[in-house]
């Protein structure tokens, strides 16, 4: 579950770095786009019958890898970027899967005990 609350954490400070770090568009949007996406998914994967929803985070953290050339970000914002990109792919990659039998779906109601 750590890796879970470490990409809600750089979701967070993804929302929070264009004020700390002072930089502006394009980067601003970028981040105020890709942060709380990837909290949001961070968050709803950290329970375990939804730990495959962590790989949506993978594909934000290769935007955040591409993003400043394509967009041409300033310096603070083009290292911030990358950082928190491997940040999100590494621990998007981690996780572990579903250990726990949940549900069954409907055939779940049929079967006799």
């Amino acid at each position: 579950m750590w890796p879970q609350i470490v990409n809600a954490a750089v979701g967070i400070w993804l929302m929070a770095a264009p004020a700390v770090l002072g930089y502006g568009d394009p980067a601003q949007t970028s981040d105020r786009i890709a942060g709380p996406l990837a909290a949001a998914f961070a968050i709803i994967a950290a329970s375990e019958i939804t730990r495959p929803v962590r790989w949506v985070n993978l594909p934000i953290g290769l935007w955040l890898l591409i993003a400043p050339w394509v967009l041409g970000f300033p310096t603070a914002a083009t290292v911030n970027s990358i950082i928190a990109g491997v940040i999100l792919i590494f621990c998007a990659r981690l996780g572990g899967g579903v250990t726990g039998q949940f549900g069954g779906g409907w055939a779940a109601l049929w079967k006799s005990q």
